[in-house]
């Protein structure tokens, strides 16, 4: 049912990968639990509410959520956030651009439930208490949302990296990425297409160098884990063509 990416001193990052079925596309959700803190990445839509709810609790009480993060305001982010402000106390965080867009997913007789319970993130991000450590939230502004954002985790150096480096893969879900050439096929169309422009990627990239990040988990497809497999994918990442980079005024007639 999941995955542990990292295990030392009571700190645990666990995968959840193949809770998606039917028609839905395969998603990502990430768990970290640090002592009696949790923290929830990108839960999802209704379609993952109950699978990944009930594998949750088989590891922690709902309860013991601190923060469910959203990277951005897509329904397969965040459409099931009714659900989880109902059963689970946590915190909302997202950007503040979607601050005030995200309560739409939510029914009018529970607004109360939301009530100082969502955190908006500014543009240049912000580092959130977790336990004695901390979350990073990053910004991947453009990198397929106006205001998006990536979370990293300083004691695994785990960056969960929403759209970016996401792949569409048939089976193998979450298990790292080990030939990475064959591996770009399975990236290649969804990134010219949803990231933005390549100097937004290579901005981006240039920010991840300086941090020390050991994983890369996307939001969809299979994760890049270890030095060598996080530097192939920055390489790659910071020289695709993408975007507003390949229109032509024939994107822009009437049919």
């Amino acid at each position: 049912m999941s995955s542990t990416l990292f295990e030392s001193d009571g700190h645990v990052v666990r995968l959840f990968s193949d809770l998606a079925t039917g028609e839905g596309i395969q998603a990502n959700q990430l768990l970290i639990t640090h002592g009696h803190h949790a923290a929830l990445f990108d839960p999802g839509g209704d379609l993952l509410y109950m699978p990944l709810s009930m594998a949750i609790a088989k590891i922690i009480p709902l309860k013991q959520l601190d923060y469910i993060f959203a990277s951005h305001q897509d329904p397969d982010i965040i459409a099931s956030l009714d659900k989880w402000l109902m059963y689970t106390e946590a915190k909302v965080v997202t950007s503040r651009l979607w601050h005030r867009f995200i309560p739409h997913f939510v029914p009018g007789y529970m607004s109360a439930k939301g009530e100082g319970r969502l955190i908006g993130l500014p543009d240049e991000g912000k580092s959130l208490p977790f336990g004695d450590s901390e979350i990073k939230a990053v910004p991947a502004h453009f990198l397929h949302s106006v205001g998006n954002f990536h979370f990293y985790d300083p004691i695994s150096k785990v960056l969960f990296s929403g759209d970016v480096g996401a792949s569409l893969v048939d089976e193998e879900y979450g298990r790292p990425v080990r030939d990475f050439d064959r591996h770009v096929a399975k990236m290649q169309g969804f990134h010219e297409r949803y990231m933005v422009s390549n100097k937004v990627c290579r901005l981006w990239a240039n920010m991840v160098r300086l941090m020390d990040v050991d994983m890369i988990v996307p939001q969809h497809g299979r994760p890049f884990i270890g030095q060598v497999m996080v530097q192939r994918f920055l390489d790659w990442f910071e020289t695709v063509e993408c975007g507003i980079d390949r229109l032509e005024q024939t994107a822009y007639s009437v049919a």
